[in-house]
Parts: C-alpha cells; sequence; structure tokens
C-alpha cells in the first residue's frame, strides 16, 4: 500500500483526456502485466463457455472496459478515494480457451494464482460465472476457506447438466464446497428467484448451511436487515464477493444470459454493496454481462459503476490488511 500516488498511477483526468480518448482499460487506470507493481488487479475473464442460455458474456470485459472511462476517482457517498488507499492498475484478461471450458479454466487457475502470488487482490469483470471456480481455486487458503457474499438470481449450485456435465455457470458454488475452497456455512446468497428445475432445487444450498435469501424475503427484511445478515454470517474471515448481474431486474440490466423478472434495483445493488465496508475481502468479481442483448450500453455502464462500487469496499479492506 501507498501513502500516496504519482498522478499516473491513477485514472486518467477527464478534465484534461476526455472520455472517449485514448485505449480504453478498467476505470481509465494504467495498463501493467506484472502483479507485484500493484495492490488491486482489475482483471478480466472473457469466458462464457458454461453458458446454458444465451452465450455473449465473453464480451463482457471489453464492453464493461468502455463504460468505466465515465466512473470518476471519488465515491459520492462514502468519499473513499480507493486510489488514494491503494495501487491499482488494470491487468488485462485472463488468458482462456475459446474451444475448450476445460482448458480454459487450467488456464484462468494459473493466471489467477500468479496474480495472488505476486501479492495483487483480483476484482475480475466476466464471463459466465463459472470464471469464479478457478478464481477461488488460485486464492483459497485450505486451511480457512472462504466465505462469500453472493448476489444472482439463481443459486448456482446445481450437481450436472445433460446427464454428467459437473462444470456449467450453474454449479461453481457446489463444486468450491466440494473442493472445500468455499465455507458454506459463512456464506449467503442474495436476491435468489425465478423458476426451478424441481421443488427441492435449494435443498443443497440450505442442506449445506448457505443462507439462502430470495427476493421475496429480500423485500420483507429491507436492505438493512439483509447486510446485518450478510455481515453476521460472513464474519471476520476472509470472504469473497460474486455479483451477477442477473441478480438486478432485467428493465435496469437487460444484457445477461439468464434473465429473471422481479429483481433488485441498481440503487438497492449500490446500497448492498456498501453495506459490506468493513469485511475482510480478499477478491470479488462481476459477471454474466452479455453485451450482444444490451440497449444503449445501460446493462455495461450499470456493471461498470459496480464494479467502482466493489472497488470502493474492497480498496480499505486491502489498505487495512
Amino acid at each position: 500500500m501507498h501513502d500516496s500516488a504519482d498522478e499516473d498511477q491513477r485514472p486518467s483526468d477527464s478534465r484534461l483526456v476526455p472520455r472517449f480518448a485514448d485505449i480504453a482499460t478498467f476505470m481509465r487506470l494504467p495498463l501493467v502485466r506484472d502483479p507485484k507493481e500493484i495492490d488491486i488487479a482489475i482483471v478480466g475473464a472473457p469466458c462464457d463457455l458454461g453458458a446454458g442460455n444465451r452465450a455473449g458474456a465473453r464480451h463482457g470485459p471489453r464492453a464493461i472496459r468502455e463504460m468505466s472511462s465515465l466512473v470518476r476517482r471519488v465515491h459520492p457517498v462514502s468519499h473513499v478515494a480507493p486510489y488514494d488507499l491503494c495501487r491499482v492498475a488494470d491487468l488485462g484478461d485472463s488468458p482462456v480457451n475459446q474451444n475448450d471450458l476445460m482448458d480454459s479454466l487450467d488456464r484462468m487457475e494459473r493466471f489467477f494464482a500468479e496474480v495472488h502470488a505476486g501479492g495483487a487482490v483480483p476484482l475480475t469483470a466476466g464471463g459466465g460465472h463459472l470464471i469464479t471456480l478457478p478464481i477461488m481455486r488460485a486464492i483459497a487458503d485450505r486451511s480457512e476457506p472462504l466465505g462469500m457474499v453472493h448476489f444472482d438470481a439463481h443459486s448456482d449450485t446445481n450437481d450436472v447438466y445433460q446427464g454428467n456435465v459437473r462444470y456449467n455457470n450453474g454449479t461453481p458454488f457446489r463444486r468450491a464446497v466440494e473442493e472445500e475452497l468455499l465455507d458454506p456455512k459463512r456464506t449467503i446468497q442474495i436476491g435468489i428467484r425465478g423458476t426451478l428445475y424441481s421443488a427441492d432445487e435449494l435443498e443443497y444450498p440450505t442442506g449445506v448451511g448457505m443462507r439462502v435469501i430470495t427476493i421475496e424475503e429480500f423485500h420483507e427484511l429491507g436492505v438493512e436487515a439483509v447486510i446485518a445478515e450478510a455481515l453476521r454470517i460472513v464474519g471476520g474471515g476472509p470472504c469473497y464477493v460474486s455479483f451477477d448481474i442477473d441478480a438486478i431486474d432485467p428493465c435496469y440490466a437487460p444484457a445477461t444470459g439468464t434473465p429473471e423478472i422481479g429483481g433488485l434495483t441498481s440503487f438497492e445493488s449500490q446500497q448492498l454493496i456498501r453495506g459490506l465496508d468493513g469485511l475482510n475481502i480478499v477478491g470479488a468479481d462481476l459477471v454474466e454481462v452479455a453485451p450482444p442483448y444490451d440497449c444503449a450500453n445501460i446493462t455495461s455502464h450499470l456493471a461498470a459503476s459496480l464494479m467502482f462500487e466493489l472497488l470502493c469496499v474492497l480498496a480499505p479492506a486491502v489498505a487495512r490488511r
């Protein structure tokens, strides 16, 4: 960490360089390749080979980069200035194999292991939700599995698809529990909704100890009570934050693989992320933005804004450590 940053370590100032100018990077940050040079690595993971419905999230990182040029330097409510707390940069994209899902998982795991070994904490733009599994493989300490705050329309704890396919956007957190990367008793899932494959579909996450808050319960409890529940469950141990854009109602975020009506609003999503300040966050991602289905870039813009919200709770956590 550093007490102050040179201007060339911070985002370009749009008062001096227009937002539409220069090469697009996350938040208009410098592009670096060595994780040892930074504290927080904003990374793209352009893999959607685990898509069960509409593909296209492989294009998410590029679209989010473009729209993140609108983000300024200081949070409007908390006044957190993440670039004053940590060295932050765009580390480029994780390598993937566009024709081979299992090879892509291996490549991403190796990439994020290098990021972790270099001392940088990843904030990742997906990609499909399966990208979270190789990230967890790379950063989790099996002697103290990760807790997780998970925003999603879907639990993503199914077992198999098409009879024997174990790796899919609907399976990452079941695999993470099985591999002892994720502590289910320190995991909360928020915003779950939509039709189910079977009436007992949510028995697995609740049975292993995950706290599942459906969208109906979210509205019964309210934002503040849900935040308090998340802080209670995750506690002070290392935790990961994973935000699937389909947690948000498709009227705000239409560009996603499996949209579900009746979701969170944009503002509720901001409030929920802001409430995570103080957690021991060791990584975060925002996934499932599929730009081919977008309208006027509204989903990519929302995703870029929520990534800044994540950065503004991640940077204080990194600085405290």
